[in-house]
């Protein structure tokens, strides 16, 4: 057998309907629309998820809370505690930070967060800082910076 001999089964085939060909095939008239109203017309129906001019559920649901973000950042969180194994004025990067083993893979922009103590000055470079992790750096003597700003 080849391939321009495979054919559906006959079966399988269904009859076109047949709209406005009088009473006795079916759907004579009004085509099985109904009377009247904005579905009954030809052409293209209102469009999907419009409700007669009531605000649509697409448009009422984001003002809801608790939904999220749409564009959100996605981060991978360090905290300051884990930063404490480090020498003193080294420089912290995403880079020294998967050497130390604290990450694992670079997926995703670091932040750092406040979460334990530090007592060693660093110089840290990471795309976000806490307020408090910003703190406790800059209490034990170090720097904060922003990837890509100096």
């Amino acid at each position: 057998m080849k391939i321009h001999q495979v054919k559906a089964k006959p079966s399988s085939y269904q009859k076109r309907r047949r709209l406005g060909r009088g009473i006795s095939a079916g759907q004579g008239a009004s085509c099985g629309k109904g009377m009247r109203g904005q579905k009954a017309r030809s052409g293209a129906g209102p469009r999907p998820g419009f409700e007669g001019g009531q605000q649509p559920l697409y448009r009422r649901l984001p003002k809801l809370k608790y939904f999220p973000k749409v564009n959100s950042k996605e981060y991978m969180a360090v905290n300051v505690g884990h930063l404490a194994t480090f020498e003193s004025h080294a420089e912290v990067t995403p880079q020294t930070l998967q050497e130390a083993g604290i990450i694992h893979q670079i997926k995703a922009p670091v932040k750092i967060l406040g979460d334990g103590e530090l007592n060693v000055p660093l110089t840290v470079k990471a795309a976000a800082f806490s307020r408090s992790a910003r703190a406790k750096i800059e209490a034990a003597g170090g720097r904060c910076e922003i990837e890509g700003q100096s």
